[in-house]
């Protein structure tokens, strides 16, 4: 049996199929794991929701900022956009969906891969136990009575700092926004969530989160997605798989019971231009 993750898909499903066809990927066999963003941008958001959803156990996903936004939008905060989502809104089955995608989890950790996936990464002082622990927090939110009122206070850059001593809506956010935002940090930790270019664009003093050289997590191998300006990268125990599919980048997999696991990537048309998104 194969365990597959695959990077950002934004609504791309011709290029979600023909990926993993190229790869032999066989749902009685084999798991693919996702890490976010299944949604927006592309041209068949739905097309992907409903094929995702019907793998049933041989998928395994994490919610990226691009789902909950969807979620948001659903449940009446109108903060943002709705670009590629019209169609998942508007569908017959659109609340079947959203109640899966809504009890998707925030993190994802195998103990036998050794492998933690989330949608963005994780904050210099959170260790795996840690991390579990906060978005176990977030997504009994997501799954209970409390989920509207969560998702009209989700936006926003505030706390930027983990204190051990935050709670509620404010300590939700900040496992939100790490989990499915984070891209940059600096010295002391801090969140720095404007800065969206390469590493190396970034202003003085702050660096990758998985590059912080107090980062609690650095034993513990990660794949995440979310920074398709940083591209595919295996360095510093991590695998970045967002290769900007939905930009005419790439689609890439990458095997992960493998001892030295390996991308597939495949070339996609471009569905959107990058300027003005973020």
């Amino acid at each position: 049996m194969a365990v597959y993750a695959i990077g950002d898909i934004q609504g791309c499903y011709g290029e979600l199929r023909r990926t993993l066809d190229h790869s032999g990927f066989d749902p009685a066999n084999d798991t693919l794991w996702c890490v976010g963003d299944l949604v927006s941008r592309g041209p068949d958001s739905l097309g992907v929701l409903r094929f995702i959803r019907g793998l049933g156990d041989a998928a395994v996903c994490v919610l990226g900022n691009h789902d909950l936004h969807l979620l948001a939008l659903a449940a009446g905060n109108r903060k943002q956009d709705e670009s590629g989502l019209a169609d998942v809104l508007q569908a017959p089955d659109r609340e079947e969906l959203l109640d899966w995608l809504r009890h998707r989890p925030l993190l994802h950790y195998d103990p036998a891969l050794d492998f933690l996936m989330v949608h963005a990464g994780l904050p210099p002082e959170w260790d795996l136990a840690t991390a579990c622990a906060c978005a176990r927090e977030v997504e009994s939110v997501l799954r209970g009575p409390q989920h509207h009122d969560y998702f009209m206070q989700m936006y926003g850059n505030k706390p930027n700092r983990w204190d051990p001593k935050l709670r509620g809506m404010k300590r939700w956010r900040y496992t939100t926004n790490c989990l499915t935002r984070l891209r940059f940090c600096d010295a002391d930790g801090r969140l720095t969530l404007k800065e969206k270019g390469p590493p190396g664009s970034q202003a003085e003093g702050r660096v990758p989160w998985f590059a912080h050289p107090r980062r609690a997590s650095r034993g513990q191998r990660i794949v995440f997605g979310h920074w398709s300006t940083l591209g595919y990268l295996a360095d510093h125990n991590v695998w970045a798989l967002d290769t900007g599919c939905v930009w005419g980048g790439a689609l890439t997999l990458l095997r992960l019971d493998q001892p030295d696991p390996m991308p597939i990537s495949l070339p996609c048309p471009r569905r959107q231009h990058p300027a003005g998104f973020a």
